[in-house]
């Protein structure tokens, strides 16, 4: 079956974007057909990925793991704040204040004190496991009244920077970034999960597409059933009437008709059935799905060989299977988190580092020349530690985790023997299925020569209406068995691109 180009390609940041655009029903031969709206495969599938609803909730959910990546980096992110105060102070002093009144108080003085300042701050959590604090704080200060001061209003200025790194639990940048590092292999897994739904939508598109094929065609059989025998009640019919043969066997004829219109009722309803499936996973608007609206595949069923190798499809499957891929990133996680949980077993040991400067003036500018001028200034540095008593918390998180990589690396193994188990499995089929083609017609072959015979002795009299009725339905049946045999051969081969993963190179459709 050949596959017009086409290509899909859906993008982390957007979602699903069609490179080629296909509407439902497209006809490639233009128009409807008897009243019925063709449909290919290609179309079917790509409407699919459009709008099917597991897929719309599946990215979704993909795209929300990316906002988890953005949540784990925003931590390193740095914090600004800026505040500004005014306060005013008057109060009655019970004692000197330097500056301000004699050495000695002789009445209830009043100290009459405005402050204006500003703080600004600046804040930052490091990838190093450390953070930094710069603060900038100018002030200006005015005592009212008589007072000796060198500035009054005096403007002072005071910048401090303070530096904390751990240097044991949380240090460095391997464990400092772990949970970016997690959020990523969530969103990959996310991706895969993805890919997964579009690959498992692909193949029930198909099932449900070859299924409908077989459902029109065993109407057709059903339909030339029908047609030989209302042409043996015929014949009965008119030798009945010239009195060359008995009305029994007219009545056998009626009621092999009878069984034969049957017969095409209930294919009819399959057909319909099968019909409002395939509309289902195209995710149709429900004014649309309420409308008995017929389709009519117009692709073929495969019907030769393709060349297999049992090694080379396990490989593939091994190489592309989203299932694996999401079981060898769970593995990277568990990792990550193993080396996170070992890591917080050591004692908290932090070297803390802070230096400032200061001004002093009657003015702004004279304070900031005073304030950056390297003339006063202050320093330090100190080491903190410290560390639970058993620390049972953090050992039994790390013993936790060891579990979940154990369980990990066990879950790849089991998915890895999955895999190759049914690929094994979907090889075998196509092959059998394909065997089947060749037994089912055959069968057929035979069923049309034996019917061929029995109704040329029915024509001499050596055969009765019960047996070729009884040849008619052999030979419809052995139509119907070879049209089941070539349409499993098409699921098969489906389902063999679903387990191999290769559906998407089928279609040329790339998920980016």
């Amino acid at each position: 079956m050949h596959h017009q180009p086409m290509r899909l390609v859906i993008i982390a940041s957007v979602g699903l974007a069609l490179g080629a655009s296909s509407a439902w029903g497209a006809d490639p031969l233009g128009g409807k057909a008897d009243g019925r709206q063709p449909v290919s495969i290609n179309g079917a599938v790509l409407n699919a990925l459009e709008r099917n609803l597991d897929i719309t909730v599946s990215r979704q959910t993909k795209e929300s793991r990316l906002t988890d990546i953005i949540f784990e980096q925003s931590k390193f992110d740095p914090t600004v704040s800026l505040n500004g105060q005014y306060n005013r102070l008057v109060q009655p002093l019970n004692r000197p204040v330097l500056g301000f009144t004699g050495a000695a108080l002789q009445n209830v003085t009043t100290f009459d004190q405005n402050t204006s300042s500003v703080t600004l701050d600046l804040t930052q959590n490091l990838v190093t496991g450390g953070n930094y604090d710069i603060n900038y704080s100018p002030q200006r200060t005015f005592v009212a009244g008589q007072n000796t001061f060198l500035f009054n209003p005096a403007y002072t200025g005071g910048l401090a920077f303070t530096l904390t790194q751990p240097l044991l639990r949380n240090a460095g940048t391997d464990i400092n970034k772990t949970f970016i590092r997690i959020a990523q292999n969530n969103a990959q897994v996310e991706q895969q999960v993805f890919t997964d739904r579009v690959l498992t939508v692909i193949a029930t598109v198909e099932q449900s597409y070859w299924e409908l094929v077989f459902s029109n065609e065993n109407l057709k059989v059903a339909q030339a059933a029908l047609k030989a025998a209302e042409e043996l009640l015929a014949g009965n019919r008119a030798k009945a009437k010239a009195g060359v043969m008995s009305a029994v066997e007219v009545l056998q004829a009626e009621a092999g008709v009878a069984s034969r219109v049957e017969q095409i009722l209930i294919a009819e309803k399959a057909i319909q059935d099968q019909e409002d499936l395939l509309r289902r996973l195209l995710n149709p608007d429900e004014q649309d799905l309420r409308q008995d609206l017929r389709l009519l595949p117009m692709d073929p069923p495969v019907q030769t060989l393709e060349a297999l190798s049992t090694e080379e499809a396990i490989d593939a499957a091994i190489d592309r299977r989203p299932e694996i891929m999401q079981a060898s990133r769970n593995i990277e996680t568990s990792e990550l988190n193993t080396k996170f949980a070992k890591n917080q077993l050591l004692p908290t040991l932090s070297a803390q580092g802070t230096m400032g400067l200061a001004g002093l003036g009657a003015g702004t500018d004279d304070m900031l020349q005073r304030n950056f001028g390297g003339s006063y200034y202050n320093y330090g540095a100190g080491l903190v530690l410290s560390y639970p008593i058993g620390n049972r918390s953090a050992w039994s998180q790390y013993n936790k985790r060891q579990l979940e990589a154990l369980n990990a690396k066990a879950t790849l193994q089991s998915v890895r023997q999955q895999v190759i188990v049914a690929v094994k499995e979907a090889v075998r089929r196509v092959q059998t299925d394909f065997k089947r083609i060749e037994t089912t017609r055959s069968a057929r072959i035979l069923a049309e020569k034996q019917l061929q015979a029995e109704q040329e002795r029915f024509k001499v009299g050596l055969s009765t209406t019960i047996f070729v009725l009884g040849f008619q339905r052999d030979l419809a049946l052995s139509r119907a068995n070879e049209l089941r045999a070539v349409v499993d051969y098409n699921k098969s081969l489906s389902n063999l691109a679903r387990q191999k993963a290769t559906t998407l190179e089928k279609y040329r459709i790339v998920l980016q």
